[in-house]
């Protein structure tokens, strides 16, 4: 009968929860396969499914897959087109059970290329404990003039981070994921200019981010990534989940970060903040407005398993209301609207229902096949503008260059 094969993006809530389903999905079908799931980092991740082909060859059956990637694996014929069996036998309340912005990005040349698993988009996440505290309300407006509430504008948000940057408590302004893996620092770069009102995109629709809001984003992020008084100093070698585990540590009072990191922090045992988090929506320029980031994460069937009806049988049962709640109350962030408005689920983690607040203002990365290759020369040059002092300007007019060569 062989193995089902699960190609799992590597973080515990994903793996435990995964496991768990599998479980309950095989006791409740009288399956009698085993599934072994394999977690991988981003890149390995990436390689295993997309570049090596693991997912034509048959070598993975189901793969956690990013929308950054979905747009490539479709058009390489890697995932298989759900809509066939979808038409046959949907998801429960399929699609009015799941907000827009997450059924969009995997409909490709009409085609369905995966079910939502895991989403929450960029947020600022904060320490309320702090900011609620009256002594560090009092010291605050003594110090800066103004009262203390999550910042506006990113002039605040620098100065409340030097405020809250206690280095002999183990306690940093911001903590940020500098580790140069083609994601976080893209997305920084990217929230710092849609913040700014500029776009990756040219009138044209072409990417273009040789602008002056590209270098006033670039220039500001730069200075507090390297400002000391302000941030975590492991930021550099901190990829999403270590920011996000040093934030539940208590080590950090803000965090640009991901909402499943602020959620984590109600739920997961070495959590240090339970009840003392809660989020909002980014600051911006001043006279600009918030903007958030949404990227989420698929199940989908690789065009290559000899196991597809069982895999979309699973899929089916991973996506129900009681499976993404599970996700959910194990770390992860459900997709579901019933989730993020379960009574329980609000009661643990009291914000979750701000997520469709976060989705009004979300902006999506662009679809086109040169994006994975776009966002490896934006990385490393935010990369290069963190650890050399060569102009912003000059750094965006290169890069601008070496995406042409490839559009």
């Amino acid at each position: 009968m062989g193995k089902i094969r699960i190609a799992v993006r590597k973080f515990d809530p994903f793996e435990s929860t995964l496991q768990k389903l599998w479980d309950m999905f095989c006791l409740k079908n009288n399956i009698k396969m085993e599934a072994e799931m394999i977690p991988l980092e981003l890149h390995d991740l990436y390689e295993e499914t997309i570049t090596k082909k693991g997912l034509i060859n048959g070598n993975w059956d189901i793969a956690h897959l990013n929308t950054d990637w979905i747009f490539d694996a479709a058009n390489a014929k890697a995932v298989l087109d759900l809509n066939p069996l979808i038409a046959e036998n949907p998801p429960q309340d399929y699609p009015e059970g799941w907000h827009n912005s997450l059924l969009h990005l995997q409909q490709i040349n009409d085609g369905t290329y995966g079910l939502p698993f895991h989403d929450g988009p960029e947020c600022l996440i904060y320490r309320k404990d702090l900011f609620e505290n009256p002594t560090e309300k009092e010291n605050f407006k003594k110090q800066f003039g103004y009262e203390l509430y999550p910042p506006k504008t990113w002039k605040q948000f620098v100065e409340i981070a030097e405020f809250f940057n206690r280095h002999e408590e183990n306690l940093f302004g911001c903590v940020f994921a500098n580790y140069p893996d083609g994601h976080n620092m893209v997305f920084d770069f990217c929230l710092q200019l849609w913040t700014r009102s500029g776009s990756l995109l040219n009138a044209q629709n072409k990417i273009d981010i040789n602008t002056p809001a590209a270098i006033e984003a670039l220039d500001f992020y730069r200075n507090i990534v390297n400002n000391t008084k302000a941030v975590h100093p492991q930021s550099r070698k901190f990829g999403s989940v270590e920011a996000g585990m040093a934030f539940a540590k208590g080590e950090a009072a803000m965090a640009i970060n991901w909402f499943g990191f602020a959620s984590m922090c109600e739920v997961i045992e070495e959590s240090k903040v339970k009840g003392k988090v809660d989020i909002a929506e980014l600051p911006s320029n001043e006279n600009h407005k918030t903007a958030s980031l949404n990227v989420y994460w698929l199940y989908t069937i690789g065009t290559g398993s000899k196991h597809q009806k069982l895999a979309y049988d699973f899929l089916r049962f991973a996506t129900t209301p009681e499976s993404d709640k599970l996700l959910t109350n194990e770390g992860g962030i459900g997709c579901r609207k019933s989730t993020w408005n379960d009574p329980e689920i609000n009661k643990t983690i009291p914000f979750y229902h701000k997520l469709e607040l976060l989705h009004e203002t979300a902006l999506t990365l662009p679809q086109t096949p040169i994006w994975p290759k776009v966002a490896e020369l934006i990385d490393q040059m935010v990369l290069k503008a963190i650890e050399s002092d060569i102009s912003s300007e000059e750094l965006l007019e290169k890069t601008q260059n070496n995406i042409r060569k490839i559009a």
